[in-house]
């Protein structure tokens, strides 16, 4: 088993809607370099709306956000085809893809239309190699690793006639009721369950890299988990943490390292009053999954309530945290090893860590 006295060489990958953060963390010194830069869901929506003519996509599902509205677009005026792996990317039923004007066609369909030159082409990947390269090697170290993680957040392949936020919700309940800490939504790259396609996807492609083991994580998880090793966190034993990224937004409850609730918002649709509201009602335990659909939110996951009057600490992370700047709650904004926008790589080092059993470290 490897341990942290060894020069273990971690790469951490935290795929977000507007920002890639990249950690590069060497066990035994504790040496680590990171860098937050463009993330490749904006990058790919961009360079679809730059290329010209016919469009001919490949890869494999990635975050789409803004992709779909180009491509829609793009349906109207020119011809648009995706293999179907890269189609999931716009939405995991091929009928209402091809109902965006976009047609679906085999990978050797694919292959021979690239080759004949004929279309514009498009690659899609959480996962750009090449520019992960040409990160790393600009931190001065070398491009191999013994462990990759990368988080993202996938919402699950829901069965007919499920909406994708109650599938969501069911697959972390069934998981957290068995094992209430948020390192269960750690997986090996190999035993990534088939529902999370996107999570697949790169894990797949994290398996190309230079490295003996891969990991990947819901990036929700790993927020939760990183800001709970801040500092001033750690030393606290009923916290709220709550990490307000691009896109999404995620609260939860922990009583040390026992996850007692959560509940997701898109970022775009929370305000600071209602974010004072849910943090209350999850300190109490009183949040419920239909109600939080009800009002516009993802969802809602409760075990235990510990009461408002009985938090200790309210950490806060995430590039939007300025949400809560004028919060009249008692908010410390967190820094988990030294930097804000680390948050999900820490919680992804911190789950590998836990998961093999290694000496515990602080994250200074």
């Amino acid at each position: 088993m490897t341990r942290l006295e060894e020069k273990t060489r971690y790469l951490f990958i935290d795929v977000g809607a507007g920002t890639m953060d990249v950690l590069y963390f060497e066990s035994s010194s504790h040496t680590h370099y990171k860098a937050v830069v463009k993330s490749p869901v904006p990058c790919v929506s961009e360079e679809a709306e730059r290329l010209t003519g016919n469009l001919l996509i490949t890869g494999s599902e990635m975050g789409g956000g803004a992709l779909s509205q180009v491509l829609s677009q793009r349906g109207r005026s020119s011809e648009v085809l995706m293999t179907a792996s890269a189609a999931m990317t716009i939405g995991h039923s091929l009928d209402r893809v091809s109902s965006l004007g976009i047609r679906i066609v085999t990978d050797e369909m694919a292959e021979d239309l690239a080759s004949a030159g004929t279309f514009s082409t498009l690659h899609l990947t959480d996962l750009p190699m090449e520019r992960l390269e040409q990160i790393v090697r600009g931190f001065g170290v070398p491009f191999d690793f013994d462990i990759v993680a990368v988080c993202a957040q996938d919402h699950g392949m829901p069965p007919e006639g499920i909406s994708h936020l109650d599938y969501r919700h069911n697959l972390f309940k069934e998981r957290l009721d068995e094992n209430p800490f948020p390192e269960r939504l750690l997986f090996e790259g190999a035993d990534v369950p088939a529902t999370f396609n996107r999570l697949r996807a790169i894990a797949q492609s994290a398996a190309q890299l230079p490295t003996r083991e891969v990991y990947v994580m819901d990036s929700g998880f790993a927020a939760i988990l990183g800001a709970s090793m801040d500092m001033n966190a750690t030393v606290r034993r009923n916290i709220l943490v709550l990490d307000i990224a691009t896109s999404h937004t995620v609260g939860a409850a922990l009583v040390g390292e026992e996850l007692a609730g959560f509940f997701e918002y898109h970022t775009r649709d929370i305000s600071l009053g209602k974010l004072e509201l849910l943090l209350r009602s999850l300190a109490d335990g009183a949040l419920d999954h239909q109600q939080i659909l009800s009002e516009g939110g993802h969802g809602a996951y409760t075990r235990k309530g510990f009461g408002f009057e009985n938090v200790e600490a309210i950490i806060a992370t995430g590039p939007r945290r300025r949400l809560l700047e004028t919060s009249d709650l008692p908010i410390t904004f967190g820094a988990p090893l030294g930097d804000n926008m680390m948050t999900g790589n820490v919680g992804m080092l911190e789950a590998v860590r836990r998961r093999k059993g290694l000496p515990s470290m602080t994250y200074l």
